[in-house]
């Protein structure tokens, strides 16, 4: 089973290609760059490289979010096509869980972190028990103390990763001192070839959904809305 695989829910664009267990090849990037600009040449770059083409993939994968509103769209509208186009199903893998499967050690908590702007985060908070990822709590929009609060309540280590970690990480060192660790800056970031492996396994159990079905996975509503829908509750109230 060949799966290709894309992220681009942060400024990360990344693209892997496996077949079944097998790491075919993988690219990130990590620069500023509009994924609009990047995400294309990079999948077709990778096809070439592994003399593949779009219908010799059997399963599309892609991150759904939570993260950037443009570039869930951007990633979730290339994977519907591609899909669409060649026949083939797609799997859809929430970018936390993506992010917490960088992570194979198993004595902490493990919380990815996606910077959400106005001091909050996208989270979530794992544990991997026997070599298993498994997910311990809802998928969060909160402020950083929020989530310090609840940690501290695990009484346990914890390991985080993401983007949020280059702002917060001062935070969560004072806050929570020597019960958090840093994941190292090879593991910290969107990898697709995580997707991959996870969409590999959703696939083997026959959850997939069809290009139609596909859809991103914001968690909050955007910027924009949020204050549309506070304009429009002022203007009600004045």
């Amino acid at each position: 089973m060949k799966i290709l695989a894309i992220d681009t829910s942060s400024l990360v664009a990344a693209v892997s290609v496996m077949e079944d267990e097998r790491l075919l090849g993988e690219y990130i990037v990590n620069h500023k760059k509009t994924h609009s600009q990047r995400l294309m040449p990079m999948v077709e770059r990778i096809l070439e490289e592994l003399e593949l083409k779009p219908s010799d993939i059997d399963v599309f994968a892609v991150s759904t979010g939570p993260g950037s509103f443009t570039g869930l769209r951007i990633g979730v509208t290339t994977i519907k096509a591609m899909a669409y186009a060649t026949s083939k199903p797609v799997v859809g893998v929430p970018t936390l869980d993506a992010l917490a499967y960088n992570i194979l050690i198993e004595d902490f908590i493990i919380c990815p972190i996606m910077d959400a702007r106005n001091n909050q985060v996208y989270t979530a908070l794992y544990e991997r028990k026997d070599g298993k990822l498994n997910r311990i709590s809802d998928y969060l929009a909160l402020p950083v103390d929020e989530l310090a609060d609840i940690i501290e309540e695990k009484n346990k280590k914890v390991i985080f990763l993401g983007d949020g970690v280059e702002n917060h990480r001062d935070f969560f060192k004072n806050r929570l001192k020597d019960s958090c660790e840093f994941a190292p800056g090879s593991m910290r970031l969107q990898r697709a070839s995580s997707i991959a492996e996870i969409a590999y396994m959703k696939a083997k159990e026959g959850k997939t959904e069809s290009s139609f079905e596909l859809t991103p996975f914001y968690l909050r509503k955007s910027q924009a809305e949020r204050m549309y829908e506070n304009k429009m509750s002022a203007d009600k109230n004045s």
